[in-house]
C-alpha cells in the first residue's frame, strides 16, 4: 500500500509500504477512506517530536471501514464504518480506569503516527480496537466525522474543560488554527460573556469571527492592550494558548486575571519561560495536557444532532494520493488560506494481510 512516511526532520514522502495485519488479538484493520493533517505532524517533520522514529508512517486521524478484527474484538466488525481516536487505550491500567487514556500504561496513549505507524495510508492497524475507534452513525460525513478524531476533543478538554470556562467568562484564545478554531466553538458551550480571538493572519481571524469569536485582534497589535480593555483593567478569565511558540504561552500569562486559568494546548519544541516573578502572587492556574478522547461518544452524538460545526474547518480536499501536496498547502497556510485539509483516497475492497 501507500503511506506518507516520516525519513527525519525535513525529509518525507509518499511511497510504498507494507500492508498492516493483525499483530494482537485486540487490533483492527481499517482502510482509510479520510484523513487529515495536524499541526503536530507538522511539530514532527521540524524535529521537535524526537521520539517518532525515521520510517514511521505519520498521521493520527482518520474515518474509514474496518476490514479485518482480531480474535478479541468485540465492539466492532468487518465492514463498520468508524471513526478513528487519536488517542489508543488499553482499557486496564490505572490511567485508562480513571478516563485518563492519553497516559495509557498499558501500550496505548497517543501512538499512531508516533511510536508506531499511523493513518495518513491507505490502510491502518489500529491496536485495542475496542476502546479506540468509534462506530459512526450515517448521518455524520466523514469530514464532520474526522475533524473528532483529535482537533475538538483536543480543544474541548485541554482548552475549555482545563480552562474551566464558566458562564460569563472572557476567554481568549491565542492561536486561529484548527485547535484555536475549535476552541472558540466549543467554549460557547459554556455561554462566555466574549471571546477573544488573537492571531497573526487576517483570514483566521476572520474565521474565527464566523464561529462566535465576539473580538479578534493581531497578534502585532498588543492584544493584551484589548483585552485590558474590555474586562476595565481585570483580565481574562480564561486565556488557551494555541499555538506552542514561548512567545505566545508567555503573552497568556500576561493576559490572564488574578486567579484566572492558562490551558495550554500548543505544542512546543523549546522552553518557555515561566515568570514566577510576576506569577507567584496572582493565584494563576496553568495547565497543560495531551488529549484523553474521553469526550469523543459525546462531541459525536452533538455533531449528529447539528450542534458542532466541524466541516466549516475544512477548507481544502485532495485525493489520498496527494498527501505530498495537502501538506505544502497545510504548512503554508499564511498563503494558502488553508484551515484543515482532509483528504480522501480511492475505495478498495481487499486488503493483503
Amino acid at each position: 500500500m501507500k503511506g506518507y512516511v516520516f525519513h527525519g526532520p525535513g525529509r518525507s514522502a509518499w511511497e510504498n509500504v507494507r500492508d498492516p495485519g493483525i499483530e494482537e488479538p485486540t487490533d483492527a484493520v481499517v482502510r482509510v477512506d479520510a484523513v487529515t493533517i495536524c499541526g503536530t505532524d507538522l511539530h514532527i517533520l521540524k524535529g521537535d517530536v524526537p521520539e517518532v522514529r525515521p520510517g514511521t508512517v505519520l498521521g493520527h486521524e482518520a474515518v474509514g471501514e474496518v476490514v479485518e478484527v482480531g480474535t478479541d474484538v468485540r465492539t466492532v466488525r468487518p465492514g463498520d464504518r468508524v471513526l478513528i481516536s487519536c488517542i489508543t487505550a488499553c482499557g486496564r491500567c490505572r490511567y485508562c480506569r480513571e478516563g485518563v487514556y492519553g497516559q495509557c500504561l498499558g501500550g496505548g496513549g497517543w501512538i499512531l503516527g508516533h511510536l508506531i505507524d499511523g493513518t495518513q495510508a491507505e490502510y491502518v492497524r489500529v491496536p485495542f480496537a475496542d476502546l479506540s475507534v468509534h462506530p459512526l452513525p450515517g448521518t455524520v460525513t466523514d469530514e464532520d466525522a474526522v475533524l473528532l478524531a483529535d482537533i475538538f476533543p483536543t480543544a474541548y478538554e485541554v482548552g475549555v474543560l482545563n480552562g474551566r470556562v464558566r458562564p460569563g467568562d472572557t476567554v481568549v484564545v491565542v492561536g486561529a488554527g484548527p485547535i484555536g478554531l475549535a476552541a472558540v466553538t466549543t467554549a460557547q458551550l459554556f455561554a462566555p460573556e466574549r471571546i477573544v480571538a488573537v492571531d497573526l493572519a487576517a483570514a483566521r481571524l476572520e474565521a474565527a469571527r464566523k464561529l462566535g469569536a465576539e473580538a479578534v485582534a493581531d497578534a502585532r497589535e498588543t492584544p493584551e492592550q484589548l483585552v485590558t480593555d474590555l474586562t476595565g483593567g481585570l483580565g481574562a478569565d480564561v486565556v488557551i494558548e494555541a499555538v506552542g511558540i514561548p512567545e505566545t504561552f508567555e503573552m497568556c500569562t500576561r493576559m490572564v486575571r488574578p486567579g484566572g486559568h492558562v490551558a495550554n494546548i500548543g505544542v512546543h519544541g523549546k522552553p518557555a519561560s515561566l515568570h514566577l516573578e510576576d506569577l507567584w502572587i496572582k493565584n494563576v492556574t496553568i495547565t497543560t495536557g495531551l488529549v484523553d478522547t474521553h469526550s469523543t461518544p459525546t462531541l459525536l452524538r452533538m455533531a449528529a444532532s447539528g450542534r458542532l460545526p466541524t466541516s466549516q474547518l475544512v477548507t481544502h480536499t485532495f485525493p489520498l494520493e496527494r498527501m505530498e501536496e495537502a501538506y505544502e498547502v497545510f504548512a503554508g497556510a499564511a498563503d494558502t488560506g488553508a484551515l484543515k485539509v482532509v483528504l480522501g483516497g480511492p475505495r478498495h475492497d481487499v486488503v493483503a494481510v
